[in-house]
């Protein structure tokens, strides 16, 4: 029996319940509805024209009054693929035909159809996905042969550049990436990306990503980077780090990594504080991550209902005892809570994190500089989702322990200028932000997304590696906590949110770098 395609208007208004993403449904397979068809057969052959498209359009709504009332039981006979020239059939085949096998009902088909088109153009290799449900064969009743066809990328090559500008670093930089989509036919992503910033990073990365690979269901990923790093301004260091990445487990809630990276830190100035220039020199990083994320939140740029939980822990230095050796653990919690006029909503957050290193007399190590937490910074604390949030109005890496700088006599000055501090990081931190987002009473601003906020943050750093433990106290802690609060407007765009807020410094320790005034942000959610 041949396959008529459902008309999408008139299943909406029959069973809005019913999912409608590039799925057709044939006629009725089963014996109860040929009694309808023989109905229909003596009008068709007089009607013709409008009235011949009202029948048939009733016959077509009498299907889904069926399907929205009682399961209408189905078998799926075979899985037919088409329209794949490139990729490989047994990709597409992992990917949805024991999904669409498992349905036992028509209802349940149609849904699982809904799940694979999803999982098929989660790939990103395909322009559409059109999956179709045809009648089986004749001698087999109740059955069903589901058509999966596919459209390839027309063009697999896509790249972008452009320019970013940084005012909290007063810097500009050259980004650029080009992305290679399904070069081996398994769904494989290669892209390569290229990142120049005057004065302060430059990147260069190499990767590839297969969503599936033989009978390894989890998504498989490698990358080859090169990235530089100048931290002179705050901690008297560059940083060099050539590694190579694996991604071991990917998926919605789990991702697993091993991490090999070589890493180099400089003073070319000569001026870094005792406790970085302990650190200078090359090392070797070998790293396990695991990041366990949910994150039930209604969008990443504005939320205003839901909630979010992330925890990311590594450990350093699993099979090298010359190599850095560390335990690093992070949680991060957020909830937002809407208030049902201005379309109002509360978001808070608290993240805490704690780094200790590994070995014999442990707390008497000192643990790994770049990998401590640190505070400050102009990203807003709503949109990331990872870890340690921004503290507003303060500079970057400008909260914390310091150490002052080694003082290095100018060539023309017997007395140089004082040498300033190193900022060194923390190997415990807490922060913790609220955020209220109303929309502007401009119907201009409402139509552009553009909204106002008005927010507080609080976190503290404090040291416990090299005996620093010992002369740990919680109520010292407390009390020495950094805030700032303030209002802003926020102009959302598609791929990040332009924040300008002014920032007021309610609480700061003596060498902590904030200031009161305006602050611009560029934030996108990770």
């Amino acid at each position: 029996m041949a396959a008529a395609a459902a008309d999408p208007d008139s299943a909406a208004d029959q069973n809005p319940n019913t999912p409608n993403t590039g799925t057709h449904v044939p006629e009725p397979w089963v014996e109860s509805d040929e009694l309808a068809e023989e109905e229909y057969d003596e009008e068709e052959e007089e009607l013709d024209g409008p009235a011949a498209a009202a029948v048939e359009r009733e016959k077509v709504q009498s299907v889904f009054r069926r399907l929205s009332s009682d399961p209408v039981e189905i078998r799926v006979h075979d899985v037919i693929i088409k329209g794949n020239r490139k990729t490989r059939e047994e990709l597409i085949e992992a990917e949805v035909a024991e999904l669409l096998r498992a349905a036992v009902t028509v209802q349940d088909l149609l849904r699982a159809a809904t799940i694979a088109s999803a999982r098929l153009r989660g790939l990103d290799v395909f322009d559409a996905v059109n999956i179709t449900l045809d009648a089986g064969p004749p001698e087999l009743p109740g059955t069903t042969n589901v058509v999966v066809e596919v459209v390839e990328a027309a063009n697999p090559v896509s790249g972008t550049a452009g320019v970013y500008s940084k005012p909290e670093a007063r810097s500009w930089s050259l980004e650029g990436s080009l992305k290679l989509k399904n070069l081996a036919g398994y769904g494989d992503l290669w892209d390569a990306s290229v990142a120049y910033g005057w004065d302060q990073t430059s990147e260069l990365g190499i990767g590839v990503r297969l969503p599936r690979f033989k009978s390894i269901s989890t998504p498989l990923m490698a990358r080859a980077s090169l990235l530089s790093q100048d931290w002179l301004k705050f901690s008297s260091y560059k940083e060099r780090l050539l590694g190579l990445s694996f991604g071991l487990v990917s998926t919605m809630h789990h991702d697993l990594s091993y991490n090999l990276m070589w890493r180099t830190l400089t003073d070319p100035t000569h001026g870094a504080s005792k406790s970085i220039r302990r650190q200078l020199g090359h090392n070797f990083l070998s790293a396990l991550k695991y990041t366990y994320k949910i994150d039930r939140r209604d969008s990443h740029l504005r939320p205003t209902q839901g909630y979010a939980f992330l925890s990311t822990s590594q450990v350093g230095g699993l099979w090298d005892n010359k190599g850095l050796r560390f335990f690093r653990q992070e949680f991060d919690v957020r909830c937002a809570v809407p208030f049902g006029f201005y379309n109002a909503a509360l978001n808070v957050g608290l993240g805490a994190g704690v780094i200790l290193p590994l070995g014999r007399g442990f707390m008497n190590s000192s643990s790994p500089v770049t990998d401590r937490f640190n505070l400050g910074g102009h990203s807003s604390p709503v949109c990331s989702l990872g870890g340690i949030s921004s503290l507003l109005g303060f500079r970057t890496r400008g909260v914390g322990p310091t150490e002052p700088r080694r003082l290095v006599p100018s060539a023309s000055e017997n007395d140089s200028a004082l040498p300033g501090r190193d900022y060194l990081g923390g190997d415990l931190a807490v922060s913790a932000f609220a955020d209220l987002s109303f929309d502007l009473p401009l119907k201009l601003f409402r139509d552009a997304g553009i909204h106002g906020h008005a927010f507080l943050t609080a976190g503290n750093l404090a040291k416990l590696s090299e005996n620093e433990y010992k002369n740990f106290s919680f109520a010292e802690f407390q009390r020495t906590f950094r805030s700032s609060a303030g209002v802003g407007i926020i102009l959302p765009t598609k791929l990040f949110r332009v924040e300008v807020n002014y920032c007021y410094i309610l609480k700061q320790s003596e060498h902590d770098c904030g200031k009161t005034g305006i602050q611009f942000s560029f934030s996108s959610p990770l």
